[in-house]
């Protein structure tokens, strides 16, 4: 049976998946919808979860097999000896081109499932450096040393941006080739632009940590859609 997502690594005491856009991490709950972990455990049987990624946001997750297993990855993830990577597509050009994000995320008083920068807040942190710029977007590393709800999504806005695709803390448009290419046509045979990239553009690509002895370097590649994306952006 072919797998909705891309198996890392597995062995006696993690997986590691790199999930696509648009799926739940863990079963929501209505758990009217397939998430990650359930498909999880009909291959492996129990697993453990140990952190998610937001459903639009893709890319490198990592679950436990065991209790103890369990326990070692989530102390690492509290005492933040977790190296977390992720790249995003953002709109515009980011000033200074790298830094360091220590702004506090709170719940936002009155939209629900959105957080915001509030002095308030839980303490968040965020490194970040662009990678490589374009026109009117830029290739984006972060670094996370906190988990937030939503983190770099609201790091980003708060540092007057937004990502690619983002319906929360964007436009939520997609990416159009008539964007950035002047002469662009539209093809006789369609009625209108396809897009390139139709969701949000951030993708969890590394993540380095040391259990029980055992150093451990995963890497997500990004999914095929934002891959098409850049070489387009590239092209121009």
């Amino acid at each position: 049976m072919k797998l909705g997502f891309d198996i890392i690594l597995e062995d006696d005491q993690i997986i590691a998946v790199n999930k696509p856009a648009g799926m739940l991490s863990i079963p929501d709950r209505a758990n009217t919808q397939p998430s990650l972990k359930a498909e999880l455990q009909k291959k492996y049987g129990e697993i453990f979860v140990v952190h998610r990624i937001d459903k639009p946001t893709s890319g490198l997750i990592v679950f436990a097999r065991n209790a103890e297993a369990h326990k070692a990855l989530s102390a690492l993830f509290l005492s933040r000896e977790m190296s977390k990577k992720y790249l995003a597509l953002v709109n515009g050009t980011i000033y200074p081109e790298s830094g360091t994000i220590d702004a506090p995320i709170a719940e936002h008083p009155a939209k629900n499932g959105t957080m915001v920068v509030h002095q308030k807040g839980k303490a968040s942190i965020s490194d970040y450096k662009t990678v490589e710029k374009f026109p009117l977007f830029s290739l984006v590393e972060y670094q996370i040393h906190t988990g937030r709800t939503h983190q770099i999504r609201v790091h980003t806005k708060h540092m007057g941006h937004s990502i690619v695709g983002d319906e929360l803390y964007g436009d939520g448009k997609p990416l159009l080739v008539s964007q950035f290419k002047k002469d662009y046509k539209l093809s006789k045979l369609s009625d209108e632009e396809q897009p390139i990239l139709n969701r949000l553009a951030l993708h969890s690509f590394q993540m380095e940590f040391n259990i029980f002895g055992k150093e451990y370097h995963l890497e997500a590649p990004l999914w095929k859609d934002m891959r098409a994306a850049l070489q387009q952006l590239r092209k121009k």
